[in-house]
């Protein structure tokens, strides 16, 4: 439970990080935009942020190739639209969302220079249910190590509200390995401690791989996890 002095601390935060805390067209910062000072749209002004190679992550590169994505395709933390693209150019109807409205100007950017077929909005992962929509598959690439315990347990309830009895969530996310581990590494332990039964998920697979990134040539050590939604 938050205290009085938590509240006061992030609604300054808020203030100097130019989101309206409470407000009805704003959203509270997250974690990481509490722990930076500043949202998450600073992240692309002036340069591509740390994560944002050009390019789509191999790892989802492969799921690509091994059929995975299929009907409606929802990239939770799509930033500036790599992988939504991507998965876009299979012909797949895809909505990749953001909180950071200058990652969505360059993924838009992007489509109409490919012209691809992608829709960019933005939205609060958090908050999922205000799209109104229904996705067969979901993909979450670097957005679930940001999130602390509590934003997790809401975002999985977010992304429950948006994926179809059936349907699947890829999360890509960083892994506890030592001092190669990315920013916020996560152990498996707490990978399926987030997507339990009684919230409506099984966790079908959770294997190795590795998120390429700017600061990192040989890429970070991550986690691909494969959810399927059962109710």
């Amino acid at each position: 439970m938050r205290t009085p002095r938590d509240r006061a601390t992030i609604t300054l935060v808020a203030r100097q990080a130019g989101i309206r805390a409470g407000s009805s067209g704003g959203r509270r910062p997250t974690s990481h935009e509490r722990r930076a000072g500043e949202p998450w749209d600073a992240s692309y002004r002036g340069g591509p942020a740390p994560w944002d190679t050009g390019r789509p992550q191999p790892a989802i590169r492969r799921l690509t190739d091994e059929g995975a994505f299929a009907g409606a395709v929802l990239d939770a933390g799509c930033g500036t639209g790599e992988n939504a693209l991507h998965i876009a150019a299979l012909g797949l109807p895809v909505v990749g969302v953001d909180v950071a409205e200058t990652a969505l100007s360059i993924a838009r950017e992007k489509a109409a220079g490919r012209g691809i077929d992608a829709d960019f909005v933005a939205a609060d992962a958090l908050h999922l249910d205000r799209l109104d929509r229904v996705f067969e598959t979901v993909l979450d690439c670097g957005l679930f190590h940001t999130l602390d315990s509590d934003e997790r347990r809401d975002y999985v309830a977010s992304v429950a509200s948006v994926t179809g009895r059936g349907g699947r969530l890829y999360v890509l996310c960083f892994r506890d390995a030592g001092p190669d581990a990315g920013p916020h590494p996560v152990t498996q332990e707490e990978l399926r401690a987030a997507f339990t039964r009684d919230r409506g998920w099984s966790v079908a697979s959770i294997r190795p791989d590795r998120i390429e990134t700017l600061f990192s040539a040989r890429g970070v050590p991550a986690w691909l996890a494969k959810v399927e939604r059962r109710a």
